[in-house]
């Protein structure tokens, strides 16, 4: 098969054509997507909302590492893509957002036998949402692991308010996401505080990211000062 068409490229992986069915996506530092397609498979098991995975022998020597993923070609535009086109608002990508992160917090751990513990994707955000004519599809699992889902909550508000708080056209509307999807979180989801707790354990983790630009880092502390500001938790 051809895989020369290039479609997207993200902070640690590219995404070829296949066909019109089928793309691969490669992990170009060598991530491994083998356990990644694992996790997905289970959450395509529980009804969750993400595109179908074809084994690697099918794709023939393409998709002959670990850091290789074969699934489906999914049409729409990302939920980014989208916000800048006016076709969805900031407060309804919030919306969406919050709707995404409570479907999948009601899916019990694969592993842990730990009730408190759920599946997380930790990095959902406009970028890693397609809007496709089915529904909406969450995309890019790399950084998956099982935890509270309070973590999850934590770095999805984290992400969207370095952007809320970076001048430029996305500043506002990325507010807006933020209060809307923070606003519909479960109540009994705490997210800690400034100083402790998830909301501390978010900052670090954005800050520990090696794909992250030395200007998206620097603004983390005002970041979090926006949640903070958004729901009201203590400051440490």
């Amino acid at each position: 098969m051809d895989a020369e068409e290039l479609l997207g490229v993200g902070r640690s992986a590219d995404v070829y054509a296949l066909d019109d069915a089928w793309v691969l996506r490669r992990y170009r530092g060598g991530g491994d997507a083998a356990a990644e397609a694992v996790v997905m498979a289970y959450l395509a098991e529980h009804g969750y909302p993400v595109p179908k995975l074809r084994p690697l022998s099918a794709a023939g020597d393409l998709a002959s590492t670990r850091s290789d993923l074969v699934m489906e070609r999914l049409s729409g535009p990302s939920m980014r893509e989208a916000l800048w086109q006016g076709g969805i608002t900031g407060k309804a990508a919030g919306v969406m957002l919050a709707a995404l992160l409570r479907r999948l917090h009601a899916i019990p751990a694969r592993l842990s036998g730990d009730v408190d513990q759920r599946v997380l994707h930790l990095d959902l955000h406009p970028d890693n949402v397609m809007l496709t004519p089915g529904g909406p599809m969450v995309i890019d699992w790399g950084n998956v692991e099982e935890g509270p889902p309070g973590l999850d909550w934590a770095m999805s508000a984290l992400i969207l308010a370095q952007v809320a708080v970076t001048p430029g056209v996305e500043a506002s509307v990325a507010r807006a996401g933020l209060t809307a999807m923070l606003e519909r979180r479960d109540r009994t989801v705490d997210l800690g505080d400034a100083g402790t707790g998830f909301l501390a354990q978010a900052r670090l983790r954005r800050a520990a990211d090696p794909n992250l630009t030395s200007r998206e880092v620097g603004v983390l502390d005002r970041a979090v000062e926006l949640v903070v500001e958004v729901t009201g938790v203590g400051r440490g």
